[in-house]
C-alpha cells in the first residue's frame, strides 16, 4: 500500500505521510513545497519514484518542477510550449472566437507505460497534448490531435477554452492512449499520437440543442479513468451523468439511477476490479454543492447496477465541499482512497470507502490528490 500522499492546492503542494510508529498508524502532513503558489496538478511517477508538479503562476506563466525522490528537493524543468501561431487572422472555433496558441494551464500529467521509462504525457488548456521522452526535460506537441479539423468544434466548459484533463495510457500497449477533453469528448490513438478518433458515442449533452446533444465531439466528460487490469473498461464522470465502457470506448453506456446524484467531477476505478468505482456526487448545475449539505462518496461494485452511499466519518450537516476532477484517488491495491475539497478538507479511507478519517480541514482549496 502507498504510505505517502501528495495534495496539490491553491497555496502549495503538501506531502502527507502515514506514521507506522504509533500503536494505531496515523496520517499527518509531513511538509509543504511551493507555499503560496497554485499547484494545478501533481504526478508521482511510480516507475522511478520521481514527482512532477505544475504551477500556475498567472502573470509569470506555467512552471513545472521535478523532484527525483519526492522529498522536496525540486528543480525546474521545461514547460510545454505551443508552436508559433500561423500568420493571418488565425483559426476560429464554431462560435467564431479566435483560437489561442498559448499555454494557459497544465491540466493533466500521466506517466507512460513501464516499457517507456521517462515518457510523460501532458494535457493543457487550451486543448494541447504534449509528450516528453525525458521526464519533463523537453516536450513536443502532439500535432496530429492539435491539427485535427474537429478540434475547432471544441469549447470551454468551466474554463474559457477547451482543455485536456484526462490521459489514460494502456498498460498493454503504450502507444494506445485515451484522452478526455472538456468540451471535446473522448479521443483515442492506437499509434502513439499519429492518428486520432473521437470515441464518445453513447454520451449525450444536456447543455446542447436536441439536434446536437449526441455529437461525440462536443461532450463534456469531467474525468475519464481506466482500469489497470482490464484496460478496455473506462469510467467517465460526465457533466450530466456517469458513463462506462467495456469495449475500449467504442460505446459508452449511461448509468441513470445513481444516488444521490449523477453530477460530479471526480471518479476513481479499482486497479484490479473493473466493476468497482467511486464518485463524489454534488448538486448540478448552477448550485454545485453537496446534495442536502452532506458530503458522501458513491461506490459501485457491480459495474453500476447498484450503488452504496458511503458517509461514515464524513460531514453530514451544512457541508459545502466540492471535489474537483483530480481530487479523488485510489492506491495501487484498491483499498486506500483519499479525496480533498474546495474548502480545504482532506479525507482518507483504509477500507475502500466504508469509513473515512479527516486528515485536515484547514488546507487551501484542493486541486489534486495522488498517492505516491
Amino acid at each position: 500500500m502507498s504510505d505517502r500522499l501528495f495534495v496539490a492546492t491553491r497555496k502549495g503542494l503538501f506531502a502527507v505521510e502515514r506514521s507506522k510508529r504509533a500503536k494505531k498508524p496515523t496520517w499527518k502532513i509531513a511538509g509543504v513545497s511551493f507555499l503560496g503558489d497554485p499547484v494545478s496538478i501533481v504526478l508521482p511517477d511510480r516507475r522511478d519514484g520521481s514527482v512532477l508538479a505544475a504551477l500556475d503562476l498567472g502573470h509569470f506563466g506555467v512552471k513545472i518542477h521535478r523532484s527525483r525522490d519526492g522529498t522536496g528537493n525540486w528543480s525546474e524543468v521545461a514547460a510545454p510550449q505551443y508552436p508559433p501561431e500561423p500568420p493571418g487572422d488565425g483559426e476560429r472555433d464554431s462560435f467564431g472566437r479566435k483560437l489561442e496558441w498559448k499555454l494557459r494551464k497544465v491540466w493533466a500529467l500521466a506517466a507512460g507505460s513501464a516499457d517507456e521509462p521517462g515518457v510523460i504525457w501532458c494535457g493543457t488548456i487550451p486543448g494541447g497534448l504534449f509528450r516528453s521522452p525525458d521526464s519533463g526535460a523537453s516536450w513536443a506537441m502532439v500535432r496530429p490531435l492539435w491539427d485535427h479539423p474537429d478540434r475547432k468544434l471544441w469549447f470551454g466548459g468551466g474554463a474559457d477554452w477547451a482543455g485536456i484533463h484526462s490521459i489514460c495510457v494502456d498498460p498493454r500497449d503504450s502507444r494506445h492512449v485515451t484522452v478526455g477533453v472538456s468540451c471535446g469528448g473522448v479521443w483515442v490513438t492506437p499509434d502513439g499520437g499519429a492518428n486520432w478518433k473521437c470515441q464518445a458515442d453513447g454520451m449525450w449533452a444536456s447543455y446542447m440543442p436536441p439536434e446536437k446533444k449526441d455529437d461525440p465531439r462536443i461532450q463534456d466528460p469531467h474525468q475519464v479513468v481506466q482500469c489497470r487490469a482490464k484496460p478496455d473498461c473506462l469510467w467517465a464522470q460526465h457533466h450530466n451523468g456517469i458513463f462506462r465502457t467495456t469495449d475500449g470506448a467504442a460505446w459508452w453506456r449511461e448509468l441513470k439511477e445513481v444516488p444521490p446524484s449523477v453530477f460530479g467531477f471526480a471518479v476513481a476505478v479499482h486497479p484490479e476490479e473493473p466493476d468497482t468505482a467511486w464518485f463524489v456526487p454534488a448538486t448540478k448545475d448552477d448550485k454545485r454543492v453537496p446534495v442536502d449539505g452532506k458530503v458522501v462518496v458513491a461506490r459501485t461494485r457491480d459495474g453500476g447496477k447498484s450503488f452504496d452511499v458511503l458517509r461514515k466519518g464524513l460531514p453530514q450537516a451544512h457541508a459545502y465541499d466540492i471535489t474537483y476532477r483530480h481530487g479523488l484517488d485510489v492506491d495501487e491495491t484498491g483499498t486506500r482512497l483519499a479525496f480533498g475539497s474546495t474548502t480545504g478538507s482532506l479525507w482518507i479511507s483504509e477500507d475502500q470507502g466504508d469509513s473515512w478519517t479527516e486528515l485536515s480541514s484547514n488546507l487551501p482549496p484542493v486541486y489534486c490528490v495522488r498517492f505516491g
